[in-house]
């Protein structure tokens, strides 16, 4: 890859020297959906796919962004000093979003750069290809300019430039997992205290599995906003009742006790489901570090479950998905990942079952939509690094 993108910056800048090669990790969340912005716990890790970027910096102070995933777009300019954010379509916003997020916190780039990209994760798979390549500028940034930040840094400037300069009102989730991954572990983060601890994922014969619905979400203009919302409505409803910072504070017997201070159904569920989920997620690890991997198989499902039904979030594709996933001998769980309303669902499959799994529901899913599934064993790698 090091070399298709010095070729590519070479051609683009009329020589490679001097440059350097940079990659951060997309990821894949195995349980814990909608809970970072509720307070919750989440349990994602990063995967060895995500974005690669050529940079050098440049003795003026223009910006030239290069993707390699939008050649028919062509070159894209801006000028360190005039950061403003072009239309909402405009790929660039992520790394302009983080670079005008480190300006505001007072670290200003001297100089401009060339910056040329390359991913692997698919588009709008759900597996955080906007989270990877706002880790990777801010690790770019990092780099090329001396900045005195941290990794979780890296996550917390992405994160507000997701949520601030692109609208995206998303919790810390993504960013954290790709500028904090760890090889063969996942991350088990309480999102309200950024406090977080590798857990090994050792499936003693068994293999992650994430299958792609081919489905895009658009999650800036989807419902993803308008769910926070709702979550922050009721807990702001349940506080008149309960001393309590976010939804991941109560327990479900206190929720139960508690909801009919929410004065609306949909809110009710909703709430349900980010106090449920949370507590699943800390069951789940649990699980895991005693090598109960059907527990967290089943925990995984009843995440699905509470997904689609109190939070809907899922579609009828990725529904298919999982229930034709749970009729398969030797898958352990399956759930939807991410964001939702498309992308997709992430399986525990048995070794010896991985190539039926991807025969049988590939077969169901495209009788069933016409569409052809993507299957990818995950490789669970690491954070932000030089090539």
């Amino acid at each position: 890859m090091k070399e298709k993108l010095l070729e590519k910056f070479a051609e683009l800048f009329g020589d490679a020297e001097g440059v350097k090669v940079y990659f951060a990790p997309g990821r894949v969340n195995l349980i814990g959906e909608h809970t970072d912005y509720n307070g919750g716990h989440v349990f994602p890790c990063a995967l060895t796919i995500g974005t690669y970027g050529a940079a050098r910096k440049r003795t003026d102070n223009k910006l030239h962004f290069y993707s390699m995933n939008f050649e028919r777009v062509g070159m894209q300019e801006a000028a360190v000093d005039a950061l403003e954010k072009e239309k909402d379509s405009d790929w660039t916003n992520y790394p302009k979003g983080v670079m005008w997020t480190f300006a505001k916190r007072g670290y200003e780039m001297p100089c401009g750069l060339d910056l040329v990209l390359f991913g692997n994760i698919p588009n709008g798979s759900g597996l955080s290809s906007s989270a990877s390549l706002e880790v990777l500028t801010g690790f770019i940034l990092r780099d090329l300019y001396g900045f005195d930040v941290t990794n979780t840094d890296l996550a917390l400037i992405g994160q507000y430039a997701e949520n601030n300069y692109n609208g995206m009102n998303c919790g810390i989730m993504d960013q954290f997992a790709s500028a904090m991954g760890k090889k063969d572990n996942a991350i088990f983060l309480d999102t309200a205290t950024l406090s977080y601890e590798y857990a090994p994922i050792e499936l003693e014969g068994a293999k992650v599995v994430v299958t792609n619905s081919k489905v895009k979400h658009s999650l800036v203009n989807s419902a993803y906003n308008q769910r926070r919302s709702e979550c922050e409505t009721a807990l702001s409803e349940l506080q008149n009742v309960a001393d309590i910072k976010g939804l991941g504070d109560l327990s479900e017997e206190e929720f139960e006790k508690y909801k009919t201070a929410i004065k609306d159904d949909v809110r009710v569920r909703r709430a349900k489901h980010a106090v449920y989920e949370n507590r699943r997620t800390i069951r789940a690890v649990e699980a895991l570090k005693n090598n109960d991997i059907v527990l967290f198989g089943e925990l995984m499902n009843a995440s699905h479950v509470s997904l689609r039904d109190d939070y809907e979030v899922s579609c009828e594709e990725i529904d298919i998905l999982v229930d034709e996933a749970w009729k398969i001998s030797g898958v352990i769980g399956s759930r939807i990942t991410g964001g939702g309303f498309g992308g997709c669902t992430v399986s525990i499959v048995k070794d010896e079952a991985i190539d039926t799994f991807k025969e049988q529901l590939g077969k169901a899913y495209e009788e069933k939509t016409g569409k052809t599934a993507e299957f990818y064993i995950v490789e669970i790698g690491d954070g932000p690094y030089i090539l």
